[in-house]
């Protein structure tokens, strides 16, 4: 079939990869313009632009879709179905409705639960048992489209978001490689979605970052651990300099009591509203690298008894 491939980041990027092994056309790429990145602030094109780049495929970044001009431009590729992947612009009702099969997007969760942004982080966040990916027509609405096909995984214990994020991108594209498949002889059937379950998995906010030791410590630990590795969950503490942030990438529900915050040993068990949270992996503000929770207390002199912010 003739595609148009939208999507942006590294989790769009094996499915790209499988419907060009799969012998479809890429007739254009559509993917967000290149961003300053790095100590330079140079221009860096996306993952998925790179990708694109090396397969030889016209790769276009327009900053909106919603003019005639850019309508004009996505009909004259001539598209049997686009197929969409964390793409980041909002598609109008021209473009959804140009291709012949109109426009698949892969989406990382079982819906209706986790419509929106933030899919795989809210999952871990809030201790879903598992998580999936889905096929579903585009429609206006946020997510709400017929869902044709969907494959699950479980959430272990102990999960973050990005070992998610990557279990869910070869499972994505092996996914959308066999609806194209069945697209392409006509035996792909939609479900409409239920009524009932629906969640919204809204853009994590800086403010939600910082750790709130007076939850439960299932709740903390899900909180860090659906914030690794992007943005990070962190707290402030006097490391003899003043407050200082400190990002906490992996924590697990342990043993221990006391006020929420209180550092309760020397390997990084931290009291919280109801059991206590045992800090594994941790990274000072201006620092590449993690260490340990026993690692970071050494070389930040913190004590057993000392709060966290």
């Amino acid at each position: 079939m003739r595609i148009v491939f939208m999507g942006t980041p590294d989790f769009a990027v094996p499915t790209l990869a499988r419907i060009a092994q799969d012998g479809h056309t890429v007739a254009a790429v559509y993917t967000r313009a290149p961003a300053k990145a790095g100590r330079g602030l140079g221009l860096r094109p996306s993952p998925v632009h790179a990708f694109a780049e090396a397969l030889g495929v016209p790769v276009l970044t327009p900053a909106t879709l919603r003019d005639a001009d850019a309508a004009a431009t996505f009909h004259r590729h001539a598209a049997d179905v686009a197929v969409v992947v964390a793409y980041g612009l909002l598609l109008p009702q021209a473009i959804l409705d140009a291709p012949r099969h109109g426009c698949l997007n892969l989406h990382g969760s079982l819906l209706p639960r986790w419509r929106g942004a933030a899919p795989i982080q809210r999952a871990v966040m809030a201790g879903d048992a598992e998580s999936g990916v889905g096929v579903m027509r585009m429609e206006a609405g946020l997510d709400t489209g017929p869902v044709a096909m969907e494959a699950r995984l479980p959430i272990r214990p102990g999960m973050t978001a990005g070992e998610l994020h990557d279990a869910l991108m070869p499972l994505g594209a092996d996914l959308m490689g066999r609806a194209l498949a069945e697209l392409a002889v006509g035996g792909l059937a939609f479900t409409p979605q239920p009524e009932s379950g629906v969640v919204y998995a809204h853009k994590i906010s800086n403010e939600e970052a910082r750790i709130d030791w007076a939850r439960p410590a299932s709740a903390v630990a899900n909180h860090v651990n659906g914030l690794s590795p992007f943005p990070g969950a962190f707290f402030e503490a006097d490391l003899g300099k003043g407050p200082e942030r400190v990002k906490v990438l992996r924590a697990e529900p342990a043993e221990g009591s006391g006020e929420p915050g209180t550092l309760l040993s020397a390997d990084g068990l931290v009291a919280c509203g109801a059991g206590a949270v045992r800090l594994t992996e941790l990274r000072r503000a201006g620092r590449g690298g993690t260490v340990s929770g026993s690692e970071f207390l050494r070389g930040a002199r913190l004590e057993p008894g000392a709060r966290l912010l």
